[in-house]
């Protein structure tokens, strides 16, 4: 039942992100046995004070009329964290080789997060990216924020020739950052390992967990054709190689297979979490990772 819920392309069938999201989420834990480690339950456990910014559906009216202080409502699970998702807009993440793209497929896994986060009382943001920074939503816990991201993930849109550059909105959110979070990166991570890594890096320095979502498709890690084919770069047309199977079967299969490792190693050297993303296979992977480093921080 929860391999159904989460595959892509059911979902992809779904009118709506803000429909995927629930679907994805509610499957999702209902798959999980129940713990207060994964931060779901809603037992009470403190009061805290009311700072601005928070939502004053939070408050504790009855603690108000007594005492004129606002003090909000805590509950167990709740650590009021910030999530920012970084979700990677470039050429290439428009290809894909069956119903979902890799496109389809970040916006799935983003938008489930903002749905979490939300539900979870954690302030999420989102950054959507390619050469440059397209769009930014300041991380909130303020009433209407996921509307806000739901909208924005569905309004993210594959560029035409546009590459990823990671420098840009990575000194963009340094830039605006307050206070340390979880940073989920979704991309294809189509740049030298070395290069990623080191633009990465420095977010770990201001005490992050970063967590990098490698999203590929099936047939980018495992080509199959019988006959030579011409290969066109989606970010530079210009450019483009003619392949043969055997090519593909051997070449190829060494170099992607190298890249996926050294991206890996390189990450985790650093204390970035890693995670292949496959868009053939169900959404659970990815959001019981993103739980194992929340898991970490409870």
């Amino acid at each position: 039942m929860l391999q159904r819920f989460l595959d892509p392309a059911t979902l992809a069938s779904i009118d709506g992100l803000d429909l995927v999201a629930k679907t994805v989420v509610d499957g999702f834990v209902a798959g999980l046995h129940r713990s207060p480690d994964f931060g779901f339950s809603q037992e009470f456990a403190e009061y805290r004070a009311y700072t601005q910014g928070d939502d004053l559906r939070h408050v504790d009216w009855n603690v108000f009329a007594r005492t004129e202080k606002c003090y909000l409502k805590r509950y167990r699970g709740e650590t009021n964290s910030q999530l920012l998702v970084l979700l990677d807009t470039s050429s290439s993440m428009a290809y894909k080789s069956h119903a979902v793209s890799k496109l389809d497929y970040a916006r799935f896994v983003a938008a489930s997060l903002c749905y979490m986060g939300s539900h979870q009382r954690d302030a999420a943001g989102l950054l959507v990216f390619d050469q440059d920074v397209v769009n930014y939503i300041q991380p909130s816990t303020r009433q209407g924020q996921l509307f806000r991201l739901l909208h924005a993930i569905e309004g993210a849109e594959a560029g035409t020739g546009v590459r990823t550059d990671f420098v840009k909105p990575f000194i963009h959110f340094q830039n605006f950052q307050r206070r340390r979070g979880i940073v989920v990166v979704l991309s294809d991570f189509y740049e030298q390992p070395e290069t990623i890594v080191k633009t990465i890096e420095p977010l770990r320095f201001r005490g992050n967990e970063v967590i990098l979502f490698h999203v590929l498709d099936p047939k980018e890690i495992r080509p199959q054709f019988r006959d030579p084919v011409l290969l066109v770069d989606m970010e530079d047309e210009a450019a483009s190689l003619e392949v043969s199977p055997e090519y593909a079967r051997n070449e190829y299969k060494r170099r992607i297979d190298a890249h996926i490792s050294g991206l890996e190693s390189k990450a985790r050297s650093v204390g970035l979490d890693y995670f292949l993303m496959n868009t053939g296979r169900p959404l659970d992977e990815g959001l019981r990772e993103y739980l194992a480093i929340r898991r970490r921080l409870l």
